[in-house]
């Protein structure tokens, strides 16, 4: 389904609750400017209330791959520069798109957000040679005490991640396989 908003598009995908939203490039010699979200087009599109709090930035230099995380918040994600590789992986274990992933590239060629819900799962990785900027406005603050980590190579997610050989965190090489955090949903 896509919701036409004046000049903002929000389409939905095959995981309820995540939501691309595109807007506009407006161009000229001086550079450009883009409206990134409207907040009343995206509470429309999600039928529900979306209450950013908190803003974070993170720098990921070429090769870098996070995640795969999920946190009880919603966010709205935007890469500002460079191109990433994300997977959003629906580990929601009362969901019925349990363990089903859906993949972007974004770059300036293809300039989009994503809302993604409370519960998915988000990772990018950097794909080109250059750094990232990667920004996302959440509706809770961060604590560290509710997030759940699914290793980033899990072969029931089979995410083809286009980049060989990523720089991983010390922390996410240690995340579990989908199957050892939910074994219920793999019997």
């Amino acid at each position: 389904m896509t919701v036409n908003h004046k000049n903002l598009m929000v389409k939905t995908t095959s995981i309820q609750g995540l939501l691309i939203l595109e807007r506009p490039k407006h161009q000229d010699e001086r550079g450009f400017f883009r409206e990134i979200f409207h907040l009343d087009e995206v509470e429309e599109a999600l039928n529900a209330e979306f209450n950013g709090i908190q803003m974070n930035h993170a720098y990921s230099e070429p090769s870098v791959l996070r995640g795969i995380h999920a946190e009880s918040w919603n966010k709205i994600v935007y890469p500002i520069n460079g191109q990433i590789f994300a997977a959003i992986a629906d580990i929601r274990t009362d969901s019925p798109t349990f363990g089903k992933v859906e993949t972007f590239v974004i770059d300036d060629l293809n300039k989009i957000a994503l809302f993604v819900s409370k519960g998915l799962a988000n990772s990018y990785c950097v794909t080109f040679d250059a750094p990232v900027d990667y920004i996302y406005l959440v509706d809770s603050y961060y604590d560290g005490t509710d997030t759940r980590a699914v290793a980033w190579d899990d072969p029931d997610l089979n995410i083809a991640w286009p980049i060989k050989n990523p720089i991983i965190s010390e922390r996410d090489k240690k995340n579990p396989k989908l199957r050892d955090l939910f074994p219920e949903r793999f019997k």
